[in-house]
């Protein structure tokens, strides 16, 4: 297992740990290994379904964007959407709070890949070198965490410019430095009852 698989594995596992009781606003168009049991209607009226992050079996090989963008997806970036099924979760980084992006399902990765191939376009016409985000900062913010493809840094980055700033010196380095917090900070889980 990658240094990246296992550092976001040790986050996932306290993550579960701290918040076992996880659910997720039900859309029967959009179902995911994640899901756990029936929907039901929570106290606040909302369909629900109760749900845990899954090991993935079988890792998208992100053959078909290296392909569209003529060149290799650095190997942490494909550990990283590789390892887990799981809905977004919160955490609090050194600098302040971070939303990781995960897949929710196979629809979920083919969205990604095209998400990716529009972020790279962009980051072509700013000159700035090609990187795959992996997390949200916070909520009001435009502002996006991402692996540089070239050195497996973690940047600071704004759509469609170079990167802010330099984070971590990998990802395992700043998955290493997460704590797990409230999966209601999520934007789309705030209609949720707490």
């Amino acid at each position: 297992m990658s240094d990246v698989a296992d550092s976001l594995s040790r986050f996932v596992t306290g993550y579960v740990d701290a918040y076992p009781d996880l659910t997720e606003v039900f859309d029967r168009d959009w179902r995911s290994p994640c899901e756990v049991g029936e929907p039901f209607v929570g106290p606040d009226g909302v369909r629900v379904v109760r749900w845990r992050p899954v090991r993935r079996r079988f890792a998208d090989d992100f053959a078909g964007l290296e392909n569209a963008l003529e060149t290799p997806i650095h190997a942490d970036i494909k550990a990283y959407y590789g390892t887990w099924w799981s809905g977004g979760l919160e955490a609090a980084a050194p600098d302040g709070h971070v939303s990781l992006l995960f897949l929710w399902n196979d629809a979920d990765a083919e969205r990604l890949v095209e998400n990716l191939i529009g972020h790279a376009m962009a980051k072509q016409r700013a000159r700035a070198p090609f990187s795959v985000f992996f997390a949200c900062t916070e909520q009001d913010s435009e502002l996006f965490l991402s692996v540089e493809n070239e050195t497996g840094r973690v940047l600071l980055e704004r759509p469609g410019y170079k990167a802010i700033r330099t984070v971590a010196d990998s990802l395992p380095e700043f998955l290493g430095g997460l704590a797990p917090r409230s999966p209601y900070l999520h934007p789309e889980r705030a209609v949720l009852d707490r």
